[in-house]
């Protein structure tokens, strides 16, 4: 039996050229680089089934990718770090995440507007306006700049698991030597 047609997707002019910058740029991720591939080709009205046998993945993940695409397509940023965490990894089990990709998009569209919009009397956003112009609007109800500026950093903030924490407790304390000066662990 026949897949079902995919929708086709709506890829502005900028999305298109921020992700052809993404696929070309040789410090991206090759996960990142095979995902921007994946929408490019769906945006060109390619079937999944094509784009699965062209990009030598399973048809599932071109359906994911492209689903996931429409999912985003409302609330979707046009800069490049928005694209680049829509096609991330989903989070991994461990402590549930703090803030919604909601939240992290519509922070994101903070960040891309002028300062003077907001009533800011600064030239360019600092974390720290950020934060503050974030809860203002009621978009989190708190929100540290350290967080902010992670999530400007393309980082999707979560806190390490309780396991993680017991295990590092558990080793006792690290001992420090010449070796730690180049960056290896001490003996």
């Amino acid at each position: 039996m026949p897949f079902p047609q995919a929708k086709p997707l709506h890829v502005s002019p900028l999305q298109q050229e921020l992700l052809q910058r993404m696929v070309q740029r040789t410090t991206s991720a090759q996960r990142l680089v095979k995902r921007g591939h994946i929408i490019l080709e769906a945006a060109k009205g390619m079937s999944n089934t094509k784009i699965a046998a062209h990009q030598q993945v399973d048809y599932e993940t071109v359906r994911r990718w492209r689903n996931r695409w429409h999912a985003a397509e409302e609330s979707q940023n046009c800069e490049r770090r928005a694209i680049e965490v829509l096609l991330s990894d989903e989070q991994r089990p461990g402590a549930p995440a703090t803030f919604t990709l909601e939240q992290f998009m519509r922070i994101m569209a903070l960040a891309c507007e002028t300062p003077a919009s907001a009533d800011r009397p600064v030239s360019s956003w600092t974390p720290r306006e950020l934060a503050d112009e974030a809860v203002k609007r009621g978009i989190v109800e708190q929100i540290s700049p350290r967080t902010v500026e992670r999530f400007l950093k393309g980082e999707r903030f979560t806190a390490p698991s309780q396991a993680l924490l017991a295990h590092s407790a558990a080793r006792g304390p690290r001992r420090t030597g010449p070796a730690d000066l180049h960056g290896l662990p001490g003996l």
